[in-house]
């Protein structure tokens, strides 16, 4: 095993697992281990959790547990792989997990490198964009569970982290691996226990990859992953085969979503004039006691629409006034766990009616939906968007395809279909 990543949530470990794929590495992605799981065969294992916005506590034992998994299967290098855009509170989960994979692995020294530039998420003097504006400008500033509203990477690690935290500009990076190289040294010497790494387009990726390669730990987005990939896969690997292995099966298909991001409103209401969409009402979810007689309305509009030339879209996606009405009324953590426990229970009620293939928008709506079909993991297949592929389950007839909010353009949903036909 080359590459072990150990993912903070669902469709962030789709995600950097579809760029192993199309770089070279055959790669499995794998929904929690046990100390008995049996390694896959696979260059690189990506093991998915959901820690990203869990209590601290909770997020450093999980993957400390999928490390061990990791080091007793061989794994050369770690990857902890988060968000591009950083997601995270002042007191974590990125920094204490990143300090708790770094003392267990005995290393003292490791880089953050979120970029993502194909899905328009650059790094530059240790500031991270999105798009053509600083992080704490765009949506994400309004995250119902991570608000980002600092831009300063070297203040978000050290805000969060043990140690002190430099930068590896963009012009260092630009000079090859050997004065990235160099500059890390230069930090380590100084005390330094962590380095944001710039790039604003994927030539940044390539040298970083050339440059991190032996490094023993590594953390970051899914673009680091390019770079990585391409140092250490074979040099006659057959990226598109590896692909084949999760390319969609099955007929009937829905579309879920549970995002609550910019993008995902806009493609909400874009597939809203494609195909029939029924919104999740909270209001009254909140108030039912019966939550399987409240499924079966959405399971009987499914049922009404299944033959359309669309699939039909049932949403809990929101715009941040309505969101704000919501956590207010009912409190983030209540009406979270009320729409993904609705959502659990739809997907196992739709898979009993037949559905096969699930198109998924956000990340814990990707988690519970997974859980609840009994997912054990995934074969990476083709991608839809940048970062977000097809993926086919490794132990039953499930496809998926599990987007992060703000992944994709406005016509995703209704692509996925027309690149894969149902």
């Amino acid at each position: 095993m080359k590459i072990g990543v150990i993912a903070d949530d669902f469709t962030g470990a789709t995600d950097i697992a579809s760029f192993l794929v199309l770089n070279g590495l055959k790669t499995v992605q794998m929904c929690g281990v046990t100390p008995d799981t049996p390694a896959p065969d696979a260059e690189a294992v990506v093991i998915s959790h959901k820690s990203r916005s869990c209590p601290v506590a909770d997020a450093i034992a999980e993957t400390q547990a999928s490390l061990q998994w990791l080091l007793q299967h061989g794994a050369q290098q770690i990857y902890f792989k988060y968000c591009s855009t950083f997601d995270s509170s002042k007191e974590g989960n990125i920094g204490p997990v990143a300090d708790a994979l770094m003392e267990t692995l005995g290393e003292k020294f490791t880089i953050f490198s979120p970029a993502l530039p194909v899905n328009g998420r650059t790094v530059y003097k240790g500031y991270l964009f999105v798009g053509d504006v600083l992080l704490e400008e765009s949506g994400m500033r309004n995250h119902p569970i991570t608000p980002m509203t600092d831009s300063s990477l070297v203040r978000l690690v050290e805000m969060q982290s043990k140690g002190k935290c430099g930068v590896v500009t963009l012009e260092t990076i630009r000079q090859g691996a050997q004065a990235v190289k160099a500059k890390i040294a230069e930090l380590k010497a100084n005390g330094y226990s962590y380095a944001i790494l710039d790039a604003v387009d994927e030539s940044d990726l390539v040298v970083q990859g050339e440059a991190l390669k032996d490094m023993r730990l590594v953390t970051g987005g899914s673009g680091l992953a390019i770079g990585l990939a391409r140092q250490v896969a074979e040099p006659n690997s057959d990226s598109k085969q590896a692909q084949s292995l999760g390319y969609p099966q099955g007929k009937q298909a829905v579309v879920f979503s549970g995002s609550c991001s910019v993008m995902t409103n806009k493609q909400v209401a874009f597939y809203q004039q494609q195909a029939a969409a029924k919104m999740v009402d909270v209001d009254q979810l909140m108030a039912t006691n019966d939550l399987k007689a409240f499924v079966k309305e959405y399971v009987a509009f499914y049922q009404e629409h299944a033959q359309d030339q669309n699939a039909p879209l049932i949403y809990a996606t929101a715009n941040p006034d309505d969101l704000k009405r919501i956590q207010n009324q009912y409190g983030v953590a209540a009406s979270s766990h009320a729409v993904e426990n609705f959502f659990a229970q739809l997907s196992k009620d739709l898979y009993q009616a037949g559905v096969r293939r699930f198109i998924i928008a956000g990340g814990e709506t990707s988690s519970i939906v997974t859980k609840s079909l009994e997912v054990a993991g995934f074969y990476i297949g083709p991608a839809i968007a940048p970062g977000v592929p097809w993926v086919r389950s490794v132990n039953n007839d499930i496809s998926l395809t599990l987007k992060s909010g703000n992944f994709g353009q406005e016509d995703f949903f209704l692509k996925a279909q027309q690149e894969f036909p149902v």
